[in-house]
């Protein structure tokens, strides 16, 4: 009979001991559980508040662009619509110093590299001025030049070339008058003379510029 009793206290405590070990272990799970998804629950709100920042800032630059629009717009209209433009001319004329001031703007420095048009300018300016064109040469970087991107602040990028040309002394003069006051940049790098009896030949080594236009960079950003 001892040996009975015994042997039910032991299961008595037994089972005390299983229940105990049980209620720790499901104390351990749902502490374990409840931190790990705490920390869940804290990544993904601080993810959500960076979203949410992220947001506010796009909405902030939007909304100060737009405000700057009616602006820009209305500058532009003034800019374009003077009765003279900035070089003296007649904005709706067709000569040479005629033209509203966008157009004589993007003139003076083109956005995009063409050397082919360039030529053709240079041309146009010494036929209009009866010389006898014995070359125009330089460079057609156009390969190399296409891959310039108008990211942050473009700066002018140079564009050399060279004319040989024969004519009169006042043709020289006028010519390089015209470059003087052309308004496309021309920056003379070596001037040669050779005159005879009746003419002059010119050798001008000089270069001009072109800008890259700035780009609409729209960037996607992941936000981690």
């Amino acid at each position: 009979m001892a040996k009975a009793h015994i042997s039910s206290k032991r299961i008595k405590i037994d089972k005390a001991q299983a229940t105990v070990v049980g209620i720790i272990a499901g104390a351990v799970f749902v502490t374990v559980f409840s931190l790990v998804s705490a920390k869940a629950l804290w990544t993904q709100n601080s993810y959500q508040v960076r979203i949410i920042d992220k947001k506010q800032d796009a909405r902030d630059n939007l909304e100060s662009n737009l405000q700057s629009v009616e602006g820009l717009q209305a500058a532009y209209k003034i800019f374009v619509s003077t009765p003279t433009n900035v070089i003296g001319g007649n904005p709706a004329g067709t000569g040479e110093k005629d033209g509203d001031n966008a157009r004589i703007t993007l003139d003076a420095l083109p956005s995009k590299y063409d050397f082919p048009a360039l030529t053709t300018s240079l041309e146009k300016i010494l036929v209009d001025r009866k010389f006898k064109i014995d070359s125009i040469t330089g460079i057609d970087d156009e390969l190399a030049q296409s891959t310039q991107k108008g990211e942050g602040s473009p700066v002018p990028i140079e564009m050399p070339f060279q004319i040989s040309v024969t004519g009169s002394y006042s043709s020289v003069q006028d010519l390089l008058t015209v470059f003087e006051k052309s308004i496309r940049p021309f920056n003379a790098q070596k001037l040669v003379i050779k005159a005879d009896a009746s003419n002059i030949q010119l050798t001008f080594d000089a270069k001009t510029y072109y800008q890259p236009e700035k780009g609409l960079n729209i960037k996607l950003e992941d936000v981690k």
